[in-house]
């Protein structure tokens, strides 16, 4: 008797279809290509490679968030309008606090490590990406409001993460191709990029632990891609439909991804370590000393690239000193050969900069600052105003704590490494204080306004 022919009671009944086949029917009406499922085949993609990036960038991101945030209150932006570059943070710039002057090397460490993972994470993140490229072609594009809110931080997370590292690496090569300031453009995309980040793991977080759990690291990392297998299907969108055969394992991507920040680190770290290493440093437009002598360590800008005139540093240069206040003594104005009959102080001190490089102490002589404060009359400073012959560019003045210009290392430097200064280092006189970034530590002076405590 044929099944259909039975009772309905004894019929049996069709087996259900294969697990394959309702995969198929789930997503026929999606657009071909990249739109699809099964045009992904990569056999190590799946929630698994994807969490331990992401682990890692996770640990590394942070650190580059709290430095960056570190570097922005180094230039003192809640003690005047000049020093802050962001108008506006508002709430965001809850934390600001008056940077310290010790250790000298303070901000040489915190700018240092902020450039220079930031480098070394580049290779993670293109791997972090490429891991999760088919989230990025889901179809439909929003299924459900849990959905739109993970697809909402992931447009941030990547957005922002793309931002972040795009406008870093400019910044670090000084092409500033930027629609507006680099470092409010750079902050306010900081923001942004941490707060998908924070929604993004919060949404994913039981995700990336079910995952680690499902494979151990170390047999991970034992495994060949011979006996490299792909995670379960269904286990996640991430999985390949119809994996294809492996031609890399997930212990030669991740270390792929690693050899790539090692080369950028070994290419890139010499700029802020000093030493031998700084002539390894080929990626730093820093990297390498321009000369020899004692004025023979690196400069950001010439004096000609920012149109000092040799007249404007010759024997009619004058230091102005004054006090910011209405009714205060008459400015004092001093030839460098005045200052230099002053009593002299030396100090060594680094000289480092946003962009990550740095350079070795050099020697730095001239007048404390806090001296020529009281030479202009005013015992207990609350700030100082420091203007540059420069006459255009964003750092052309800078305004310097109370306890920037207090500090017995803070200088009016007039001679470095036992000679004077060359005019692309500042001559006649410039700015160096203790752990200050190095466009605060103005070059070429042309006066000092002093502001008194109310």
């Amino acid at each position: 008797m044929k099944d259909d022919e039975r009772p309905a009671a004894t019929r049996r009944s069709s087996p259900p279809p294969p697990r394959e086949g309702r995969r198929k029917r789930r997503h026929r009406g999606k657009p071909p290509g990249p739109f699809g499922p099964s045009f992904w085949r990569s056999p190590i993609r799946g929630p698994w490679l994807t969490s331990v990036l992401g682990l890692i960038l996770l640990a590394g991101v942070s650190v580059v968030f709290v430095t960056g945030l570190l570097s922005y209150a180094a230039y003192n932006p809640g003690l005047s309008r000049i020093n802050d570059q962001t108008h506006g943070k508002g709430l965001l710039g809850f934390y600001l606090f008056s940077w310290p002057t010790h250790p000298v090397w303070l901000y040489r460490l915190n700018q240092g490590l902020h450039v220079t993972l930031g480098l070394v994470l580049i290779p993670v993140l293109l791997a972090k990406l490429w891991s999760v490229l088919p989230k990025l072609f889901e179809w439909p594009p929003l299924r459900s409001p849990a959905h739109a809110l993970e697809r909402l931080s992931l447009l941030l997370l990547v957005g922002g993460a793309g931002f972040e590292f795009a406008t870093g690496i400019l910044n670090i090569q000084q092409w500033y191709k930027f629609p507006g300031s680099f470092y409010t453009l750079h902050f306010y995309g900081a923001w942004v990029f941490v707060a998908g980040l924070v929604v993004h793991t919060g949404l994913k977080g039981r995700t990336v632990i079910r995952a680690l759990r499902s494979r151990g690291l170390v047999r991970e990392l034992r495994t060949d891609t011979a006996h490299t297998e792909p995670e379960p299907p269904g286990s996640s969108d991430l999985v390949s439909p119809v994996p294809g055969a492996p031609t890399i394992s997930r212990r030669g991507a991740l270390a792929f991804a690693g050899a790539g920040s090692l080369l950028l680190l070994a290419t890139s770290a010499g700029q802020s370590l000093g030493g031998p290493l700084r002539r390894t440093a080929l990626l730093a437009p820093h990297g390498q000393d321009l000369a020899d002598g004692p004025n023979g360590f690196q400069i950001n800008q010439t004096a000609a690239e920012v149109g000092i005139r040799a007249e404007q540093t010759g024997a009619s240069w004058r230091l102005t000193l004054g006090d910011a206040g209405p009714g205060g003594p008459a400015p004092v104005r001093l030839s460098r050969a005045d200052l230099l009959a002053m009593e002299q102080h030396t100090a060594h001190l680094p000289i480092a900069c946003v962009e990550g490089w740095s350079t070795d102490n050099q020697a730095w002589t001239g007048v404390r600052l806090r001296d020529l404060a009281r030479l202009a009359g005013i015992s207990d400073p609350a700030s100082v105003l420091v203007d540059s012959l420069e006459a255009g560019g964003a750092f052309r003045h800078a305004v310097l704590s109370a306890g920037q210009l207090i500090d017995p290392d803070s200088l009016l430097a007039l001679r470095v490494n036992g000679a004077d200064l060359s005019l692309d280092h500042g001559y006649p006189a410039r700015v160096i204080v203790p752990a200050n970034p190095g466009v605060h530590n103005t070059k070429w002076v042309a006066s000092l306004t002093f502001a008194r405590r109310a």
